[in-house]
């Protein structure tokens, strides 16, 4: 395998994958546009969240953030001021938890924890995996969101300019991109998102919340 086709299955989930759940939603086309949608896992936190809001006010752009039920409870204040500001809200557990290697009530249990703060009809499930059972169940109450391309911005050993290549190199009409607000990456995230944000739009593309 090439390098280039295995950044690929890293950074775009692969067929396979895809086709383990139909009926999650990895793209988002909308007729005579081209659109992306700019998303943000595992906040809100009050070293990083505030920064990206800027940035998204800087460009006019509108996200969606994929929210843990517990870094909620802690920033109550953070979720309000990013539904103020127009941004989208998702469910993404109470304690991110991993769909597969936790029971399925349990799992079940911490999805509507944290909906009980959320109130959101999106759900992500934490890195992007859970057990099919867990899906089925989770898919007759939300919108089961997936994503089309991940920065991986939480990577210790990329670089900005490695993140923001990934956004170039695999977006496309309709593409949900993955980033995070997170202690863990923000020191990527910070420094790639303008560039990628700046990308996006000199090539097009109408940066858009997700509406599921």
């Amino acid at each position: 395998m090439s390098v280039f086709s295995l950044k690929r299955w890293v950074v775009q989930p692969p067929l396979f994958f895809r086709i383990l759940f139909p009926e999650a939603i990895w793209r988002v086309k909308q007729p005579g546009k081209k659109v992306a949608y700019l998303t943000f896992d595992d906040g809100p936190i009050p070293e990083v969240t505030p920064r990206i809001l800027e940035i998204l006010d800087d460009f006019g752009v509108k996200a969606s953030f994929f929210i843990v039920g517990d870094n909620a409870a802690r920033n109550p204040q953070l979720v309000e001021e990013i539904r103020a500001r127009g941004h989208a809200i998702g469910n993404h557990t109470m304690h991110h938890l991993r769909g597969y290697k936790t029971h399925g009530r349990t799992y079940l249990r911490d999805v509507l924890e944290a909906d009980s703060l959320l109130h959101s009809t999106m759900f992500r499930p934490p890195h992007g995996w859970l057990r099919w059972s867990q899906s089925r169940i989770i898919r007759k109450h939300y919108n089961l969101i997936m994503y089309d391309v991940v920065t991986r911005d939480y990577a210790i050993h990329i670089t900005p300019d490695e993140v923001v290549d990934n956004v170039m190199r695999f977006s496309r009409n309709g593409s949900i991109i993955v980033f995070h607000d997170s202690l863990k990456s923000h020191h990527n995230t910070i420094p790639a998102l303008p560039r990628a944000i700046k990308w996006l739009q000199s090539n097009g593309f109408e940066l858009l919340p997700l509406q599921c």
